[in-house]
């Protein structure tokens, strides 16, 4: 069997002719390697890539006729990061030095601006020596007060009262224990008149020790105010006695703090003759204008009672407020 010939003409025959020549490549071109070192210099010590990227721009434009040298465009980028982060560490400087300039600045202005230290208050002149007024318990005054009593009790009587004896001694039970009170009755008999009337009606019995305070200049107990909140009383008010009856009316000593010493038993006031029920029992000395009558004494072992109570501190760790643990008087009662 015959195979045709393959359809269409036949395929032509082209003479071979030979390509042209081909040029031989030429060599790679060495890096130069100061251009490599500028680079990574430039990041690690951005002066010494200054330095590398110079030389080897030189030795690349030098060997350029004899032994062309690569890494132009490395030595370029080595001399921008170079100086790039040598502007960058130069504003820093600049900036932080700036800075802590001016920090000093404010703090030599706040210095000179700020107050001189406070040199330290001079010790407080001791109570006043007693020195019996004329009409002492001649003329002993209960009048009534806006406010009701916080508790029904009737007031003492009035006009002239004795000073004898001198003292009169009372216990004080409490619901931390007892507390001894010594009255002073000669030297503030319409006080100590007032105090053992109400003991006698039973005022104070079941009543809270609303308050405690306890500071560098003032560590008081205070009791004596049967509603606890500190603004109630018996429903009278009479006037100041020792040590503000030593004292003319406008003596310019009121406002001056005196040192009331431990174990100090003294009235509290809303204002000048407004003593009514509430008293404080001083139990570190204190600094406190005169204008607190001072009637009595507190034993040492009814100090001891009451430093018990004030290391217990204030409700809520303040310096003043509630004891932190409920204190009641259950008793006043003459012995």
């Amino acid at each position: 069997m015959t195979v045709p010939p393959p359809y269409g003409p036949p395929t032509p025959q082209w003479p071979a002719q030979p390509w042209p020549p081909q040029p031989a490549p030429e060599p790679a071109r060495p890096t130069n390697g100061l251009a490599v070192a500028s680079i990574i210099s430039a990041v690690l010590f951005a002066p010494l890539g200054v330095v590398f990227g110079h030389l080897s721009l030189w030795q690349i434009k030098r060997s350029a006729a004899t032994n062309p040298q690569e890494g132009r465009n490395l030595a370029i980028a080595g001399l921008i990061i170079g100086y790039s982060l040598i502007v960058t560490m130069v504003v820093a400087v600049v900036a932080v030095s700036s800075f802590f300039t001016w920090v000093n600045s404010e703090l030599d202005r706040y210095d000179r601006a700020a107050p001189p230290p406070l040199t330290p208050l001079p010790p407080p002149a001791a109570l006043p020596a007693f020195d019996p007024p004329a009409d002492l318990g001649n003329a002993c005054s209960y009048p009534a007060t806006a406010a009701p009593a916080a508790k029904p009790a009737e007031p003492p009587r009035s006009g002239a009262v004795p000073t004898a004896p001198a003292t009169v001694t009372a216990t004080m039970t409490t619901s931390d224990g007892a507390v001894g009170l010594e009255l002073d009755n000669g030297r503030a008999p319409c006080t100590v008149n007032s105090f053992v009337s109400l003991a006698q009606q039973g005022y104070f019995d079941d009543t809270p020790c609303h308050r405690l305070t306890a500071n560098n200049s003032l560590s008081v107990l205070q009791c004596g105010d049967p509603s606890g909140t500190g603004t109630g009383g018996p429903g009278y008010e009479f006037a100041n006695e020792y040590p503000t009856s030593q004292y003319p009316p406008d003596d310019p000593d009121l406002s001056r703090a005196v040192l009331y010493p431990r174990g100090t038993l003294a009235m509290a006031n809303a204002g000048p003759d407004t003593n009514g029920s509430q008293f404080f029992i001083v139990y570190q000395d204190s600094r406190l204008p005169p204008s607190y009558t001072v009637f009595g004494s507190v034993d040492e072992t009814g100090l001891a009672t009451v430093d018990e109570i004030a290391e217990r501190g204030v409700a809520g760790g303040n310096l003043d407020g509630r004891p932190a643990r409920p204190v009641t008087v259950e008793s006043i009662r003459l012995d």
